[in-house]
């Protein structure tokens, strides 16, 4: 799904509303963003660090990375596929931040399709799991993080979110979209960050309650 790139333009809009203010609270924003970057665990390769903080070092690293927002379908390797590191979508960055854990769900989902095809989704007219595709829509990755993790019923409050999670959402179109929660938190101390790509490549955001939130998922393989 293409989506209109409005946050740029809504941020060129603000620089020029407040660009004659004094700069001094940004400055004191941006300290405070690279304090909270600090404090956040980066490794997720460490087994004696919770699951939770090492997927949340995961989405860390995959913000790091450019990634042009493209759903065309490809036909990719099977397991361990994937389509050029630099093009995906939103589902893709779930899939990238499990494999750096050693986790790969493209097999996993591939797998439990095969066992459970008439469970899951069927809006795109299927007869047969499809190696290349399943793992990269969001309501397969729903129903299998359904089945085999833990779904929590979503909720309003922050603290119900831990590093690690997986959320996801309906765009105000019907669309679906997924992300990971960081152990970063907004400036007001309410919402943690989510990890999520929704058309400017991998990034990490104030925006969990910015959607209509359809599952919230704990999921450690």
């Amino acid at each position: 799904m293409k989506i209109p790139a409005l946050r740029f333009w809504f941020a060129v809009a603000m620089v020029t509303l407040v660009g004659a203010c004094d700069a001094a609270p940004d400055v004191v924003r941006r300290a405070a963003d690279a304090l909270d970057r600090a404090r956040v665990n980066k490794n997720w390769s460490d087994p004696k660090i919770a699951f939770g903080l090492r997927l949340a070092a995961a989405a860390e690293e995959r913000a790091t990375h450019p990634v042009i927002y493209d759903a065309a379908y490809e036909r990719i390797t099977y397991p361990g596929g994937d389509v050029a590191p630099s093009r995906g979508v939103c589902a893709d960055e779930i899939v990238r931040a499990y494999r750096l854990l050693g986790i790969d769900l493209q097999r996993l989902v591939h797998e439990d399709m095969r066992q459970a095809f008439h469970i899951y989704p069927k809006r795109w007219g299927l007869k047969a799991p499809d190696t290349n595709i399943d793992h990269r829509r969001v309501p397969n990755l729903a129903k299998f993080f359904e089945r085999h993790g833990t779904s929590i019923r979503p909720t309003l409050e922050g603290r119900d979110y831990k590093p690690g999670d997986v959320v996801a959402w309906a765009l105000a179109d019907g669309r679906p979209h997924i992300g990971l929660v960081t152990e970063r938190w907004s400036s007001d101390g309410q919402r943690p960050l989510v990890m999520h790509n929704i058309g400017a490549g991998p990034q990490i955001e104030d925006m969990l309650f910015g959607l209509t939130i359809t599952g919230h998922y704990r999921y450690d393989g």
